[in-house]
């Protein structure tokens, strides 16, 4: 075992995290944004900027990771940045930045772990084809032009949204780098949630600093987790961790950045802003003298490799307090998510506008207010598609909905397209009814293809669950802004987005009669969502757990649910799969959405029951 010697006195760093918003496949424009914002770190005096996770490639790449020829420009493109970084003048800073990395010949050899946390096998050789490499979701350090060190994530999540044992092979090697005196160890996201993995290697290793860069998705209440997480691995690595997290909104995944630094005993340093672009400063002290012992070598499941960029530690600098961000409210921490996720899926596939069906409803009034928040109102276009059965007070809704929002806004009374219909064919009970309801999908998708607009669905996560959306109607659309927020929050919400603008002396965007009155879709005389469904307090909170937690019957029972409650909406959940693969993709900001995040068959026989029902087939 090699044994290295540390700088003897306290070392100074300012490292700075770069929380950028990057683009899935766009090479090119993402080397473009690292050089842009290590300039203005560099600007600020950092010695060290971190970038996130697949900074280069965008994060998540998906099936792009077996393309070859993609795998190739991402390598091509990590050289290229470090000469560019250099010819700018940035060959100073050094740079940790997250790529694709692609290597050709036989899987690295196995070393002796045990399974990865998440249960894949932990040297899984990516895809049985050899044409395909050997892809690694990576990090490297860059510096004076030249990639200096390169490091593979080692575990790799598997679960929830995570594909990355599909598409990765796991690293065995930590480099640990010297810069200005402080030895300083890569990881990447996922490592930071095992315990013994490379924090632990690091701590046994011996390092100054622990670095992180991550892409790590939102969902509610999330940004508790991260801090005492980090907490916990800079405690087992002896170091103090800077925790880099992409922000920004990538198909249904929405990234909220986040960022933080933490000293060695778990004091928070420095914490970003979420939801927004930032460059987040920290000025640490290091002490090498803390490091008992510095180590190369084999250390437990991990090769540690140590390079040395810089011995000579920066001049004396007079440190500055980190920022830490205020932390937001749970409605408005989704509200933004929901924004943010909505603005990049249109700006990002470069959609000029949006366009949906203003009912008068609390949903599509949500729908509109997050819209104009997204994109501005010149770009937002509601349209009202009164039948014969929508009420006065509908219409007027909708009409002030757009007025208080000052949306583009027409109405396209519907009734004769309906009885043209019902002339042609004989359609009764719900046949009849959803017929409306698909009128409108057409009539918007043509508004869509006419002027360019991208058409958004308004239904929300309790009706999408038990198949309340119509296929080809009110679930029509390229984007459903609200699909994993079920109604309950819709109309908490809407009471959060009022009382913000109150506070700030603006006009309530959402009408208040939107938010009292009875849900209906209004396809029948009379008809409220109470007279199908039980109360949405009731199904949101079966949806919740059987759907998000994934509870089964006996669990929901324990839990309190009414049985014949429990019964009915499992079985509508259950028969709707069908219509969920159809569905527009939305934003994520739940355990568990609809989508990449849960997937049953569509032909699929289970069903959860009464436990005294299955004991009675049983016997």
């Amino acid at each position: 075992m090699t044994r290295l010697c540390g700088v003897d006195g306290p070392v100074q760093l300012r490292v700075a995290m770069a929380q950028v918003d990057t683009r899935v496949g766009d090479l090119a424009g993402n080397a473009a944004l690292v050089v842009e914002w290590a300039q203005r770190a560099a600007d600020d005096g950092a010695h060290l900027v971190v970038f996130p996770e697949m900074t280069l490639t965008g994060y998540p790449p998906e099936d792009l990771v077996l393309r070859e020829s993609f795998a190739a420009a991402s390598e091509e493109a990590l050289v290229d940045l470090a000469a560019t970084l250099a010819g700018q003048g940035l060959g100073g800073v050094a740079v940790v930045v997250g790529y694709l990395a692609h290597t050709h010949g036989p899987a690295p050899a196995a070393v002796d772990t045990p399974p990865a946390a998440d249960g894949s096998d932990d040297e899984r050789p990516g895809d049985a084809n050899p044409r395909r490499g050997q892809p690694r979701n990576a990090a490297a350090l860059l510096h004076g032009g030249q990639v200096v060190a390169r490091y593979a994530k080692r575990h790799l999540p598997n679960y929830g949204v995570f594909d990355e044992a599909r598409y990765f092979v796991p690293g065995t090697e930590l480099p640990v780098v010297r810069l200005h005196g402080a030895d300083v160890a890569l990881t990447i996201c996922e490592d930071l949630w095992v315990e013994g993995g490379p924090c632990g290697v690091a701590g046994q290793a011996g390092v100054d600093l622990v670095v992180s860069p991550n892409a790590s998705p939102y969902e509610r209440a999330k940004d508790d987790l991260r801090l005492p997480l980090v907490r916990r691995r800079a405690a087992e690595a002896g170091a103090p961790i800077v925790y880099c997290n992409q922000v920004g909104g990538q198909d249904e995944l929405v990234f909220d950045g986040d960022s933080l630094a933490v000293s060695a005993d778990g004091e928070l340093l420095a914490r970003a802003p979420q939801f927004v672009e930032h460059l987040l400063c920290v000025d640490l002290t290091l002490d090498p003298a803390r490091v008992p012992e510095r180590r190369a070598g084999r250390i437990g499941p991990m090769t540690v490799t140590r390079t040395v960029v810089s011995e000579e530690p920066v001049p004396a600098f007079a440190p500055r307090p980190g920022h830490v961000a205020d932390p937001l409210s749970d409605p408005e921490e989704v509200w933004r998510a929901l924004v943010l996720g909505l603005r990049d899926f249109i700006d990002k596939n470069g959609f000029p506008s949006v366009v949906f069906g203003l009912s008068g409803g609390i949903d599509s009034a949500l729908v509109a207010a997050l819209s104009v928040d997204a994109l501005g109102a010149d770009r937002v276009h509601g349209v009202a598609l009164p039948s014969r059965w929508s009420s006065e007070h509908s219409i007027a809704d909708a009409e002030d909905s757009a007025r208080r929002l000052d949306l583009h806004f027409s109405t396209v009374p519907i009734a004769p397209m309906v009885d043209a219909y019902e002339a042609s064919v004989e359609l009764t009970g719900t046949a009849a009814e959803n017929l409306q309801a698909r009128v409108r999908g057409t009539l918007l998708m043509g508004l869509s293809n006419q002027h360019g607009h991208l058409l958004l669905a308004t239904s929300n996560k309790s009706e999408v669950a038990v198949g309340y959306s119509t296929l080809y109607g009110d679930a029509a659309g390229g984007f459903a802004p609200i699909k994993d927020v079920p109604k309950t929050l819709v109309w908490e919400l809407a009471r959060w987005r009022n009382a913000h603008a109150r506070e700030r002396g603006e006009t309530e965007p959402i009408p208040q009669n939107s938010i009292d009155k009875p849900p209906s879709a209004e396809l029948a005389p009379g008809q409220k969502d109470s007279d199908s469904l039980p109360s949405y307090e009731e199904l949101d909170a079966v949806i919740a757990d059987y759907v998000d937690r994934d509870l089964g019957m006996a669990q929901l029972l324990e839990r309190g649910h009414d049985p014949e409650v429990v019964a009915r909406v499992l079985r509508l959940v259950d028969v709707a799969e069908f219509k969920r693969r159809q569905s527009a993709p939305g934003t994520k900001i739940s355990l568990k959405a609809f989508g990449r995040d849960r997937r049953l068959p569509v032909t699929n026989r289970w069903r959860e029951s009464l436990p005294s029902v299955r004991e009675g087939a049983q016997a």
